[in-house]
């Protein structure tokens, strides 16, 4: 026969943290309490979130790939093909593809690029895109969208402010393109 234990025996080996004192003093004194005490659960919970943090950089590395810089060198090109091109002014638009009102302003983006083509040259760029890094620091982007004004000589007259809007961020690109829009005389 064998020998049953007695359930009210207390475990053998038991660890406790010297910090931890009964705070649980109606607990059962024959369980073994494991838990952690409240610094090591927050350290582990930021080492938990440390390593999702970079499993979600490397993941959204991984996904940019060949595409996305295909797609920045193709905007560089276009932005040297407006600079080279001879019209008065080039607005370059920061946005992100990310951004709800960066998406929403494409339409609006595009028939302003048409009405106004003879004299303007309007290129998007991806401000993600490490390769517009120069760029945005130069002229000071900080914010996505952002709508630079230069001139033919490759010079930034002015930038649009702050998004606070659709409205706003329209109207800013109205104020930028008046500053540089050829006059048209009556005679």
């Amino acid at each position: 026969m064998g020998v049953v234990p007695n359930s009210n025996q207390k475990p053998q080996f038991c660890v406790k943290w010297p910090w931890h004192h009964a705070s649980n003093t109606n607990a059962n004194t024959n369980t073994c309490n494991f838990e952690a005490p409240w610094l090591f659960t927050s350290l582990r919970n930021l080492g938990s979130f440390a390593l999702n943090f970079a499993a979600t950089a490397t993941s959204s590395q991984r996904t940019k790939g060949p595409m996305a810089l295909d797609q920045a060198e193709a905007e560089q090109r276009a932005f040297a093909a407006a600079l080279a091109s001879g019209k008065d002014a080039t607005v370059l638009e920061f946005y992100s593809p990310k951004c709800r009102l960066c998406s929403s302003m494409v339409k609006f983006v595009s028939e302003v690029e048409s009405r106004n083509s003879q004299w303007l040259n309007l290129v998007m760029a991806d401000a993600e895109n490490e390769k517009w890094l120069p760029e945005l620091l130069n002229y000071d982007v900080t914010y996505v969208p952002c709508f630079v004004l230069i001139d033919k000589k490759g010079r930034a007259l002015a930038k649009t402010g702050v998004p606070h809007s659709r409205l706003h961020v329209i109207a800013g690109l109205s104020h930028l393109l008046k500053m540089k829009r050829p006059q048209q005389h009556n005679t």
